[in-house]
């Protein structure tokens, strides 16, 4: 843009030039040498020689291929994600269609988001040592609670129980997360063009038509984002499976997700930083495989289909010019 002879446009550069900074030093370049780790054989506390190894890719081998910790966390990781993404989602969207219909007209809805959305403010931390208690032995509130209504003749060892321990971590993620989600849905639908809503009216479609004909369809880059976003934030599933239970990642490694995992081989025994350097890059893979695959699954079909029509057209169009 230039105005009395003077070009604005190179200040938008000058304004970007901090975030390409901060983004090279504390992004990029960790990512790389993550990256350049998982070849070596870097380890131990005591800073020695690095060296790429004869077979590069033997620490991505090893960890495939002969590490059991490292794959059960991979099925942990997909099992604690799944059972909080699924109810996650079918919660928000009910939400959403709650807060969001015209007919209903609810009062008090800040009030109502305020609330649902609070856990998701509160610190991993703090949730953790509150679940923890929750459900501590022999004497914790939910213990106390089965004994009182006769549910239980002893105290029950919640913690120590594989499908117990899942269940409880999942339910915190879901807890901390739905309410997240619900503020984004929301958001999505009062970005819709309220002339579809009325048109759906006026057609004589009920609440729950117009939600799966008008609000979903609408709703398809939005969904992509909370999917993506879940996807990516239930792979780097850290912080309440590191802090909820003590050992980290029990009972039995019932809970020991890939973020766990590598945090315990970088800082934990022998510190082999080549280990969980190259556990952190087959990560990276996975979650940028699985997001093209979610991006491919939920493209507009219909957008798709017309480009590859304007397509032939346009190599008709050719043919026929170079047949002149």
């Amino acid at each position: 843009m230039r105005r009395n002879g003077v070009n604005y446009s190179k200040y938008g550069y000058i304004f970007s030039i901090p975030f390409i900074v901060i983004f090279l030093i504390f992004s990029l370049y960790p990512t790389l040498y993550t990256a350049v780790i998982g070849f070596t054989d870097m380890k131990g506390v005591i800073p020695k020689p690095i060296h790429i190894l004869d077979n590069p890719f033997q620490n991505f081998k090893d960890l495939i291929m002969e590490n059991v910790s490292f794959r059960q966390s991979l099925i942990n990781t997909l099992i604690l994600w799944i059972a909080n993404f699924i109810p996650q989602i079918v919660l928000a969207l009910l939400l959403t269609a709650w807060f969001t219909n015209r007919r209903l007209n609810i009062k008090g809805q800040g009030a109502f988001k305020v609330l649902l959305y609070m856990p998701n403010i509160i610190t991993a931390s703090t949730i953790a040592v509150l679940f923890s208690t929750l459900f501590a032995y022999p004497m914790g509130p939910v213990n106390s609670l089965f004994h009182a209504l006769g549910w239980s003749d002893a105290p029950i060892q919640f913690l120590q129980d594989k499908n117990t321990a899942r269940g409880i971590v999942s339910f915190i993620q879901f807890w901390m997360w739905y309410g997240n989600t619900m503020i984004v849905l929301i958001a999505g639908v009062m970005g819709i063009n309220p002339a579809l809503f009325e048109a759906a009216s006026i057609d004589g479609a009920n609440g729950i038509q117009t939600f799966f004909r008008v609000t979903l369809p609408s709703l398809r880059t939005i969904l992509l984002y909370s999917l993506i976003t879940s996807m990516i934030g239930g792979l780097q599933m850290f912080d309440i499976p590191q802090l909820f239970i003590t050992p980290a990642g029990g009972p039995d490694n019932a809970t020991l997700t890939t973020s766990v995992f590598i945090y315990g081989q970088a800082f934990k025994g022998s510190y082999m930083y080549n280990k969980a350097a190259a556990a952190s890059m087959i990560m990276f893979i996975i979650a940028a495989v699985l997001s093209l695959i979610v991006f491919y699954l939920m493209r507009d079909r219909s957008e798709a289909k017309l480009k590859k029509q304007q397509k032939m057209i346009n190599k008709a169009a050719k043919a026929a010019a170079r047949g002149m």
